[in-house]
């Protein structure tokens, strides 16, 4: 009987306080090619932060291209680095390590920084769209309706609104009650956090649920109008119209894509059990998302625009001279 209420007693203590760390399960024994994976990890980190900086630094210094499109881009590649520096890190620590744990408060950190570089990400992607649809339908007022007060406005608010959102997100997630600490994936994940809440989630849900519903929703009709009066003037237009239509939406279509695919299948993944799928897929599903925007973006916009293109063999020239 004595042992019995002990056990009820230390249920109740665990269930009242905080978890002071978590346990990461999806890393798996690695042994010999754990030094393998830790410079692969490291060689994408760097190209990354290499590539990301390196526009960042051509469209800042040089004036021609101190235009919409471009301010957009510099918001987006700034993006990207912040979004690798709060998961690249992390992992090849994890990679080195070998007992893979976090403490909770870095846990959070990582979940408000991976989900507000999601959220300012695909709303980035979402105005550029936008920015096409008027450089595009209204080429003769596109400069007075896209001034560059405007751009820092909208990139500002993009920036704050996701802080805000997702800081809420987190400040709810903080407070739950949690029966377990083990995280299925390799790194910290709200949605996983939330699975783990012995107290009520209601207000996490309904939060998430119009967070979701406002936002995203929102940002897919604005991407869906937009591109609908593009084509609507791409077939009624010049084949002038046409090929300019073409040339400046392309990387942004693949690009949006691309990270809706990686998005959409971590939503799949993190909402439905997929553990009958193989770990190491499960666990490239799980990163895409967060590494396919970083990796593809600099190449994408780099050699697909072809003033950017220009001036960045024009750097590497006068540097060679």
């Amino acid at each position: 009987m004595l042992n019995y209420l002990i056990f009820i007693d230390r249920r109740i203590i665990v269930n009242s306080t905080q978890v002071s760390y978590f346990r990461l399960s999806a890393y798996f024994d690695t042994v010999g090619f754990k030094y393998l994976y830790f410079l692969l990890i490291l060689s994408l980190y760097v190209f990354i932060v290499c590539a990301n900086v390196l526009l960042v630094v051509v469209i800042c210094v040089n004036r021609s291209l101190h235009e919409p499109m471009y301010l957009f881009l510099v918001s987006l590649f700034v993006n990207e680095l912040y979004g690798s520096t709060g998961l690249f890190p992390f992992l090849l620590v994890q990679i080195l390590s070998d007992i893979h744990t976090v403490s909770a408060p870095f846990c959070f950190l990582q979940i408000f920084i991976l989900y507000t570089y999601a959220s300012i990400q695909f709303s980035n992607l979402s105005i550029m769209s936008y920015d096409r649809y008027l450089a595009i339908c209204y080429p003769l007022q596109y400069h007075t309706h896209m001034t560059s007060k405007k751009i820092v406005v909208i990139v500002a608010l993009t920036w704050l609104l996701s802080f805000v959102g997702v800081g809420v997100t987190i400040s709810l997630s903080s407070s739950l009650q949690l029966c377990g600490n083990i995280i299925n994936k390799v790194y910290c994940d709200n949605y996983s956090v939330v699975k783990l809440a012995c107290s009520d989630t209601t207000a996490n849900n309904i939060f998430g649920l119009v967070y979701l519903f406002a936002v995203i929703f929102g940002l897919i009709i604005l991407i869906l109008f937009s591109y609908m009066r593009i084509l609507k003037v791409c077939f009624s237009g010049s084949r002038q119209t046409r090929q300019k239509a073409v040339s400046t939406c392309t990387p942004h279509l693949l690009s949006l894509l691309s990270f809706s695919f990686g998005a959409f299948f971590e939503l799949i993944q993190s909402r439905f059990n997929m553990n009958y799928l193989p770990n190491m897929l499960r666990i490239f599903l799980s990163l895409y998302w967060l590494t396919c925007q970083p990796l593809i973006n600099p190449l994408l916009y780099g050699l697909k625009m072809s003033k950017i293109r220009i001036v960045c063999r024009d750097l590497l020239i006068g540097g060679k001279r």
